[in-house]
Parts: structure tokens; C-alpha cells; sequence
């Protein structure tokens, strides 16, 4: 019997549960600009993808690095579940989501094409 293939979900579903959480305290503590942290991370572990020579441990590695890049999006659209309300907010970072906004009511106001962003926002 090969085991390798359920190993692999069992990772990857563990990959999944641990970043979930990491976007959610990142966007809380440093904001949506902490991407970044996110992509150097992904090109590490894709990096050490190609290096890895056992053929399991190889794509655990690849799913880590495409987990952090996933997480990329998730953590620009936390931002937005913030801003909706669906998630608190840092009160340290208060002002930020205070001007951000603004940003997105004066971005509406310009763009009346995008009034789903306002929708978005529970305008």
C-alpha cells in the first residue's frame, strides 16, 4: 500500500489550517501591505521545492509555497471583510481603516460603474 497520496492531503489540509489564521493575524497587526511577507516566504518553499530530492516532501513544499502565494489575495480581501465589518479591526490601526474609507467612498463617487465595491462595504 502506498500511503503517500493521503500524507499528502493530510499536509496540505494542515498547510491550509495554519495559513488561514496567519492572514487573519497579519492584516490585524501590519495590514494589507504585509504581502510581501507572504510572497518571499512562497519563493522560499517553491525554491526549495526544486531542491528536495524525496518526491512527497517536494510537493509539500510547492503546496506551502502556493498556500503563501493564495494568501496574497486573502490578505488584501481580509482588508475588505475588515472594512465590511465581518472581522474587528486593530484600534491601534484605526485611522487607517478610518482614511481607507474615505478612500473607497471618494473612489465610488469618481467611478459610479463600480457601486458593487460600495455594496462590498454595506453602502
Amino acid at each position: 500500500m502506498n500511503f503517500g497520496g493521503i500524507a499528502l492531503g493530510a499536509a496540505v489540509f494542515l498547510i491550509i489550517g495554519i495559513c488561514h489564521p496567519v492572514v487573519i493575524k497579519m492584516e490585524y497587526y501590519w495590514g494589507r501591505r504585509s504581502w510581501w511577507l507572504l510572497l518571499v516566504v512562497g519563493l522560499a518553499f517553491a525554491a526549495a521545492s526544486l531542491f528536495i530530492g524525496n518526491a512527497l516532501w517536494a510537493s509539500v513544499a510547492g503546496a506551502a509555497a502556493f498556500s503563501c502565494f493564495w494568501g496574497i489575495h486573502e490578505i488584501l480581501a481580509q482588508e475588505m471583510r475588515v472594512l465590511r465589518g465581518w472581522f474587528p479591526e486593530n484600534p491601534a490601526r484605526s485611522d487607517y481603516y478610518r482614511k481607507r474609507r474615505e478612500e473607497l467612498a471618494s473612489y465610488l463617487k469618481e467611478h459610479p460603474s463600480h457601486k458593487h465595491l460600495g455594496k462590498k462595504l454595506g453602502r
